[in-house]
């Protein structure tokens, strides 16, 4: 316990920690918690608390913790390469393996793959191939970015601008002048109580087309969402949705952007969500389940479409002026290949989708007809349960009473980690892909206390 407070004290005085109370972590109002280990499902901290990760990190550690494969290869990448560039041409067997097996599980139209380290410096990778992609085609006013209200797509300037929630905007100046938002395929949030899921669609992509209306087409370069809204309250689009806002897009000659950060390689039962949903993306963010979070690895997979403009803008002005130090970062690569081995090997992508199945439709036999659950919604082994005040009016609680972090708070002392996610009290369920239905059952169980604990 000694070295514990120690640690603590250090953290206190040293440690930025990300998206934190920084005031109250320093004053001792939040807790240190600093985790040892991890096994499968479940993670380990320095005092011997054993927790069921049921969001994976971040929706991150797709094929579990504790997975020796992929400490093993990053373990033998470093003894026989540890780090060399990938500009002017480089490359190691890891990247390039890695590449391939990318595009082996990606959509038919996919041609390259760009590696960076985290989805927000991919999403920034993408912003600058469109704009150099438009200057090359003679079309230097076709700039702007259109992105969703409650999207999540990094904390970057340009990243935390397409990022929809006010969290990341707040006294950053942000979002930039370039940047421009629409509505949210949030079904369970409509206005219009009396419209089906198909009428919402068709009313997200009229918002769309006004929106491309009044900026003009031909300022307007491209549309970002991810095809399952992930961080703004793990909602999946409703019926007839990207059918709708594919069909303006291509009107409008306005390229697509899937980031695919949490739903790639796995996390809805399909290895891409554009698989998933039938989206043809012009790129593609990938980030989190490419290596499980075993390393950090990005990559932005580049159509076949904008691959050819990109090589007749070398030939017109020489090499791309773009690169990261560590793009394509070899044992991050290594990490990579095994990782994606292990996601085939052990099935997951099929249990993502049989158990995810079966975890949201207990999800619903449990807690459906509590009276404050508004809403329990997924797909694959994504999930959210949604608390209200009232659920026939939708009312949401005072912001104030915090009763979506009072419940996450109550699942942890139960030992399951849920995820209170922000601009509402909803609770976000991503866990590892290689979750079992017993602990599916564990998770479910553990909600329906801590929900009965705060409110009855």
């Amino acid at each position: 316990m000694l070295r514990n407070d120690q640690l603590a004290a250090w953290d206190r005085d040293n440690f930025f920690h990300a998206s934190t109370h920084l005031a109250q972590h320093a004053r001792g109002e939040t807790p240190t918690r600093i985790i040892s280990g991890g096994d499968g499902v479940f993670i380990e901290d320095r005092d011997g608390t054993r927790l069921l990760d049921a969001f994976a990190g971040l929706y991150c550690v797709n094929v579990g913790y504790g997975r020796r494969e992929i400490a093993d290869a990053i373990a033998d990448q470093a003894r026989e390469l540890a780090y060399y560039h990938s500009y002017v041409g480089h490359g190691t067997e890891a990247s390039v393996t890695l590449a391939k097996m990318i595009l082996d599980r990606a959509p038919p139209n996919m041609s390259k793959v760009y590696f960076g380290q985290s989805g927000s410096d991919a999403n920034e990778t993408n912003v600058k191939l469109i704009w150099y992609y438009n200057n090359i085609l003679g079309r230097p006013e076709k700039k702007k970015i259109i992105s969703r209200w409650r999207g999540y797509h990094g904390s970057g300037l340009m990243t935390g601008s397409m990022t929809g929630l006010v969290l990341f905007h707040n006294k950053f100046d942000l979002p930039l002048n370039s940047v421009l938002h629409t509505t949210a395929p949030y079904y369970y949030r409509r206005e219009n109580p009396d419209l089906s899921e198909e009428a919402f669609s068709a009313h997200c992509a009229q918002e769309l087309e006004a929106l491309i209306a009044r900026e003009g087409a031909d300022t307007i370069a491209a549309f970002i969402a991810e095809p399952v809204l992930g961080t703004g309250g793990i909602v999946p689009p409703p019926e007839g949705y990207w059918a709708a806002i594919q069909d303006v897009l291509r009107r409008h000659d306005i390229l697509l952007i899937a980031d695919e950060v949490v739903t790639g390689f796995g996390r809805l039962g399909s290895m891409f969500g554009s698989l998933h949903y039938g989206l043809k993306p012009d790129l593609i963010t990938i980030a989190k389940g490419l290596t499980s979070a075993y390393a950090p690895l990005s990559g932005s997979i580049v159509s076949e479409r904008m691959w050819q403009v990109l090589e007749q803008g070398t030939e017109e002005n020489g090499p791309i002026g773009h690169g990261w130090t560590y793009s394509a970062h070899p044992i991050c690569a290594a990490a990579g290949v095994a990782n994606l081995k292990l996601i085939d090997q052990l099935g997951l992508v099929d249990n993502a989708k049989t158990v995810g199945a079966y975890f949201n439709a207990a999800m619903k036999d449990a807690l459906g007809n509590h009276r404050h659950v508004g809403d329990i919604r997924g797909e694959g082994l994504l999930c959210a349960v949604e608390l209200v005040n009232d659920v026939a009016q939708r009312t949401p609680f005072d912001p104030a009473l915090k009763i979506g972090p009072q419940v996450a708070a109550a699942m942890l002392s139960k030992g399951v980690i849920a995820r209170a996610m922000p601009q509402g009290d909803i609770l976000g369920f991503a866990p590892p892909l290689c979750i079992t239905e017993r602990e599916v059952d564990q998770v479910v169980d553990t909600t329906r206390v801590a929900i009965c604990d705060i409110f009855d």
